[in-house]
């Protein structure tokens, strides 16, 4: 269990340091994502974003568990 949160964690810092990158390359902003703007209230919701980081990392996992 230790060292499945260690890894986590790993992940995190890496995710947090990469984010800059990542949010050059588009992320966050994808046709699908849903973004409402009214005077006083922003609503975002990364619906696309979501699916493909979700796939990025099923893919990861089905890697390291072969």
């Amino acid at each position: 269990m230790a060292k499945w949160l260690i890894t986590i964690g790993l992940v995190l810092v890496a995710l947090g340091i990469l984010w800059p990158l990542l949010a050059k390359l588009g992320l966050g902003n994808l046709p699908g994502d849903i973004k409402f703007e009214r005077k006083g209230f922003t609503f975002y919701f990364p619906l696309t974003t979501s699916i493909i980081v979700s796939l990025v990392i099923t893919l990861i996992l089905w890697i390291f568990r072969r």
